[in-house]
């Protein structure tokens, strides 16, 4: 066991600065035995760690290598099993239970002492030592003090310890000296004993040879604590003295310790009032600023802003703790709220005067624009009051129910001018609207200067057809669809039209964003959110889809609303709350002069809901203007509807033939004024839509009237109405209706083949059932060839037809046929030539076709007609020319 605690001391725990105090051979009990070591050892650095360390030999080798390490102090019970019979078991609980057979008991009753042992000396810590004899643990500790664990060598606890170089080297040189000290072990100790005996008796004569020395010594040493004595008496008489000084010096300390507090206390007080007169002391200019500071001259106003500013600081000051319990404080905020006080109340009695007073003034220039298109410029106005933005801000800080009854007594007072401003602008307005045709006058009754319009609508005139005449003399005689003539109501009362409406909304666009841009400012109303003041009714407001909705009624309540925009668009509903109404009652009068007016105010007021979206689409203009768009978007509509609702009323002439139909005509005009108004306009899509609609009616309504046609053939006014839509289309490419377009001119050309064949067939009649037989007969199986021999179709009987159809008949019956197509056709479209080529171009294909017929079923025959294709070529020609 020696030389293996010396190996493992050597290879395992040297390197590690570790010393090997204790070992024991063990294995783990109940299992299969593999013998390993627990080895108890400390570093030989401070502070001292207790190790219990398990070291196994390694399967490859002969070394021994480190397997598992727990701390002492981890260690809470040593378990011997049994301290009465001999048991090699023992149990070590660390963070669990390691159970334990030793090699013998004795080594387990070794390494359990070293454990005892090492956890007095170094930990202290308390161990439970369960089933351990008393007996093992008292011849664990020796009577002697030097042999105690807690002070005592360490040796005491080693049984082997190694050897310094030096000791190995000393070792050797003396073995070198003994030649035997090898081979007879015993004759070398005997002489190393004898050798010690001698050193022994030399060292106890050394010492009684130096007992004089050590006499004298002594007798030195008493002398020097004579000395010490005496030095220590003069010390405590030097230390009495000092205790004098030192109660002076105390009492020093304790006057400087209060000077310095004081000092301190007094430059704290210093602070402290420079910091009250610094932020709490408003000069005597100031004060008179506000008592009597003048608020009509520029410098006036200019002093008042800067003394409500500095009374605005000094009031919002933050007091520190215990500044509102001194006197000249609290004395200083009374003067503060007394100036507040008195220079709100001057102040909001001087803008009030400035209100009224402006008023009267800008009453007494209306009178200038009544007869102008034109409205007042508040800007005077603005910029006078504007002086007093800051003021205002001031008294939104200090004052809010004072700026709050500004702000109504501003809306108020603003309310009743614009009223009085828009309403005469807007009488105006409708004067000279209803003066853009002389009809309208006598028609809707102008009375009085005011120009107010009374009249209503009359009654929708059913169109009619009125005989044969031209399409001028057609079209006079109906009413269009802006219930008056067409011929009162021309392109320039239009055009003079727009430019009434598009003046209206010029005028009042910048107007409504000046007074908005005014209330922002001169309010204070653009930066922070507020409470809303109580000054505006219920109005109209645009909703997220762009449709008018109406405020709730507690939107009245000064806490309902937050948003300062919302206030400035409350303000703005109050202040001018006649302009939808006018705007709506404009719009009235404008699509009951003409329907089409519609087309107009549409494109117009999208622009410029347009514009004020760009602007601010959450602007009272933006606002407002969205609404009058839905009443405008509604006026379309029913325009649009009314014409559709027009042609579904026609009626024609039994005795007169068609023509071109007036709905087919109106909506012609429709098309090119609209495409005139709305060139580069935003709504074209509402334009479009318009057209879809207006187009399937006037193609279900041309059909209708085709049907009840009994005078012109149906194939002859679908053919001439077709093509004149077809010519419209085309010439104003209008891009939705080209799926219409080239609809039109299917049908035209169907119409136009369809009367073509019904006519020709009338002139050769005869000639024409013939063939239709023969062609029958074949139809039915029997051969080309031998129709001939068939009784009703033989060659006697086809040269008896053709007999009755010489060129002279022809040409007569050609002619009768021109006759009968001019009398059907109308001259607007002049399609009569075009029709007379058409039939040309049949008639040879006929005869071509009889032709063919007669080489097939009669060969041979000889037989022939009695004309020509050039004799009808001829014919056409010549009956075109005479005609």
């Amino acid at each position: 066991m020696t030389a293996i605690k010396h190996a493992l001391q050597r290879d395992i725990f040297t390197p590690n600065d570790e010393r090997l105090l204790g070992i024991v051979n063990v294995c783990k009990a109940g299992k299969k035995k593999k013998n390993c070591f627990l080895c108890a050892t400390v570093t030989t650095e401070r502070p001292v760690q207790v190790k219990v360390v398990k070291v196994k030999k390694s399967d490859k080798g002969d070394f021994y290598k480190r397997q598992q390490t727990w701390e002492l102090r981890d260690l809470t019970e040593v378990d011997a099993k049994d301290a009465s019979k001999e048991n090699p078991e023992f149990d070590l609980h660390f963070e669990k239970v390691y159970r334990w057979l030793a090699s013998s008991t004795a080594e387990k009753n070794s390494f359990i002492s070293c454990i005892w042992k090492l956890n007095q000396r170094y930990l202290r810590k308390k161990v439970e030592f369960v089933n351990v004899s008393s007996q093992l643990l008292e011849e664990s500790v020796p009577s002697g003090e030097s042999q105690s664990v807690a002070g005592g060598d360490e040796d005491a606890l080693d049984e082997y310890q190694e050897l310094s170089t030096r000791e190995e080297q000393d070792i050797e040189g003396m073995m070198e000296m003994c030649e035997y000290a090898i081979s007879n072990a015993e004759a070398f100790a005997e002489k190393l004993f004898k050798e010690l005996q001698v050193l022994d008796g030399a060292n106890i004569q050394s010492i009684m040879a130096s007992e004089k020395q050590v006499n004298i010594l002594m007798q030195l040493l008493d002398e020097a604590l004579g000395e010490v004595d005496t030095i220590e008496g003069k010390l405590s008489s030097y230390e009495e003295m000092l205790q004098s000084v030192k109660e002076q010096m105390d009492q020093i300390s304790q006057s400087n310790r209060l000077i310095q507090i004081s000092n301190t206390n007094n430059g704290k007080l210093l602070d402290e009032i420079q910091f009250l007169v610094n932020y709490m002391d408003l000069s005597k200019g100031h004060i008179r600023a506000l008592q009597e500071g003048d608020l009509t001259s520029p410098k006036g106003i200019e002093a008042c802003i800067n003394a409500s500013e500095a009374l605005l600081q000094c009031m919002n000051v933050a007091l520190r703790p215990g500044h509102d319990k001194l006197m000249a404080v609290k004395q200083q905020q009374l003067l503060f709220a007394e100036l507040r006080d008195t220079f709100a109340r001057r102040l909001t009695n001087h803008l009030n005067n400035v209100f009224v007073h402006q008023g009267h003034d800008q009453s007494s220039t209306l009178s200038q624009h009544t007869a102008e298109l034109t409205l007042p410029k508040h800007s005077p106005l603005h910029r006078d009051l504007l002086r007093y933005a800051k003021l205002m801000e001031w008294l939104k800080n200090t004052h809010r129910e004072k700026y709050e009854g500004l702000s109504r007594t501003y809306v108020d007072y603003m309310s009743r001018l614009y009223e009085r401003e828009i309403k005469d602008f807007f009488e105006v307005a409708k004067i000279k609207m209803a003066g853009t045709s002389k009809e309208a006058k006598g028609k809707f009754g102008l009375h009085g200067s005011s120009g107010k319009l009374t009249g209503s609508t009359s009654s929708l005139n059913k169109l009619t057809v009125q005989g044969s005449n031209s399409r001028r003399s057609q079209s006079s005689s109906l009413l269009d669809m802006g219930n008056m003539s067409a011929s009162d109501l021309d392109v320039a009362d239009r055009t003079k039209f727009d430019k009434i409406f598009e003046q209206v909304l010029s005028e009042l666009e910048p107007l409504c964003l000046a007074e908005q841009d005014f209330i922002s400012k001169f309010f204070k109303l653009q930066q922070h959110q507020t409470v809303i003041p109580p000054l505006a009714q219920p109005e109209m407001e645009e909703s997220d889809g762009g449709t008018p909705s109406r405020i709730p009624p507690q939107a009245e309540h000064r806490h309902s609303l937050s948003s300062e925009k919302d206030m400035v668009r409350l303000m703005m509903n109050k202040i001018f709350q006649s302009i939808e109404t006018e705007l709506n009652s404009l719009i009235a009068l404008g699509d009951k002069i003409d329907s089409f007016h519609s087309l107009y105010m549409l494109v117009k007021m999208s622009h410029h809901v347009w514009t004020a979206e760009n602007v601010d689409p959450a602007s009272y203009l933006s606002t407002t203007l969205g609404n009058v768009l839905v009443t405008v978007k509604r006026n379309f509509d029913k325009c649009i509807s009314g014409q559709i609702r027009q042609m579904e009323e026609v009626k024609i002439s039994k005795k007169s033939k068609v023509g071109i139909l007036s709905f087919v005509t109106v909506f012609e005009e429709f098309a090119e004024l609209a495409e005139t108004i709305f060139r580069n306009a935003e709504r074209r899509g509402d334009l479009d839509k318009a057209y879809v609609k207006l187009i399937r009616a006037v193609f279900m309504n041309v059909e209708k009237v085709a049907s009840e046609s009994q005078k012109t053939p149906r194939d002859v006014v679908m053919m001439e109405n077709f093509h004149h839509i077809f010519s419209t289309l085309s010439r104003l490419k209008i891009s939705c209706l080209d799926a219409e377009r080239r609809e039109a001119k299917h049908k035209y050309t169907d119409h136009l083949q369809s009367y073509v064949i019904n006519s020709l067939g009338q002139p050769l009649e005869k000639l024409n059932h013939f063939f239709e037989g023969v062609e029958a007969r074949v139809a039915q199986g029997v051969r080309e060839e031998e129709v001939s021999y068939q009784l009703a179709f033989n060659k006697q009987e086809l040269r008896k037809v053709i007999k009755e159809y010489p060129g002279k008949e022809v040409k007569k019956g050609l002619d009768n046929l021109y006759k009968k197509v001019d009398k059907h056709l109308c001259e607007e479209e002049s399609l009569l030539q075009v029709v007379w080529h058409s039939m040309q171009d049949e008639f040879i294909r006929q005869y071509k076709h009889f032709e063919d017929l007669i080489g097939r079923c009669y060969p041979g025959s000889g037989i022939t007609m009695e004309f020509t294709i050039q004799d009808m070529l001829e014919y056409f020609s010549s009956i075109a020319q005479s005609h």
